[in-house]
């Protein structure tokens, strides 16, 4: 669980300032590139325990580095006011074929042994990567000059020491990641049975809140809908505290998912309140922070549940989402819209 947030945490700390200096179509390739070298590597027979963990990094450290470039090359390609859908599109899409490999690795589990599903996904993986270097046009990155290190760590202590972005990111991290801890303990709370209709309606009502957020809501309303969505999100979960009935618990599950679409305006407003230089890096660390933060909730919520029992660890844990939510709503309020853009100094384009 831990793995592979620490290791992108150690990458976003200091390379992540190539989601901005690397041009869009060569970062969104080092991610897949890396997932061909692991898959092979983890093809090969007799191959210790110790370096296969060893090779899992590979993928995280990778694409720690270009974490935000997706996120980027979506912002500079949507038309204007089309970030929000184009995100909870992409949100949809990444879902649904997280759901299809699932089903679709479970099926050839029967039929092939695990150095041939690897290999499978190495070339699977193979196939993402041509996609990308001919399907993508290539655009500039910037660079101010400074050695990515450097560089990733003077934008890191921009981003989380500006008064009008950090109460933005602590909003997108910290409310979802404690309310991710309540999800966690959706099979201590119903069982191996009932888990699955948790988890699958908890995955509807996310499916939900990206289509009505991001395709029927006007960007003004969206905005005051900041609020209410992160309510949502932890609300519901406090009627588990009182031991509903299954098919109410399954209902609660789904309205609480929906609460997740705040990260599109949340984001919306990020995107809007960075500089074009740094706007890779700013969604990469928000990637990154939103990665971690689940973790940390999930094991919170273990930690809860052993004392308290699952239903009352998710009452517990739904308060205090809601309580961090209220006390971040003073800082909300600086990254309006008459909020000047947070930068990292003057960059310049970067030759192709």
């Amino acid at each position: 669980m831990f793995g592979g947030p620490l290791i992108t945490l150690l990458g976003s700390a200091t390379v992540l300032s190539m989601s901005d200096s690397t041009g869009p179509r060569r970062a969104a390739m080092v991610m897949p590139i890396a997932y061909v070298a692991a898959y092979a590597l983890q093809a090969l027979p007799h191959l210790a325990w110790g370096w296969r963990f060893a090779i899992l990094a590979i993928p995280f450290l990778a694409g720690s580095a270009t974490g935000g470039s997706t996120m980027r090359l979506l912002h500079d390609i949507v038309p204007a006011g089309g970030f929000v859908l184009g995100r909870a599109t992409l949100n949809i899409a990444t879902g649904v074929m997280q759901i299809a490999g699932y089903g679709l690795g479970g099926l050839l589990l029967a039929g092939f042994a695990t150095p041939a599903l690897f290999l499978i996904a190495a070339a699977a993986s193979a196939t993402a990567v041509l996609i990308l270097r001919f399907g993508i046009g290539e655009r500039p990155g910037v660079t101010a000059g400074k050695g990515v290190v450097e560089r990733t760590r003077e934008v890191n202590r921009t981003l989380l020491g500006s008064p009008v972005t950090r109460p933005l990111y602590l909003a997108m991290w910290v409310p979802n990641g404690l309310v991710v801890g309540c999800e966690a303990l959706y099979v201590p709370y119903a069982g191996r049975s009932g888990a699955g209709y948790l988890f699958a309606a908890g995955a509807a009502g996310m499916l939900l809140g990206d289509v009505v957020v991001g395709r029927f809501v006007a960007p003004r309303r969206r905005d005051r809908m900041i609020g209410p969505l992160r309510l949502l999100l932890a609300l519901p979960y406090l009627g588990f505290w009182l031991f509903p009935p299954f098919g109410v618990a399954v209902a609660l599950a789904f309205v609480a998912a929906a609460g997740f679409a705040a990260s599109l305006p949340l984001t919306e407003r990020l995107a809007t309140t960075i500089g074009p230089d740094i706007r890779g890096q700013a969604f990469g660390l928000y990637s990154t922070g939103l990665m971690l933060g689940q973790a940390i909730g999930a094991v919170i919520g273990g930690a809860l549940a052993t004392g308290l029992g699952a239903a009352r660890a998710m009452g517990v844990l739904a308060v205090v989402s809601l309580a961090v939510t209220l006390a971040l709503n003073p800082g909300l309020r600086r990254s309006g819209p008459a909020a000047a853009p947070v930068t990292a100094g003057p960059p310049a384009p970067a030759p192709r």
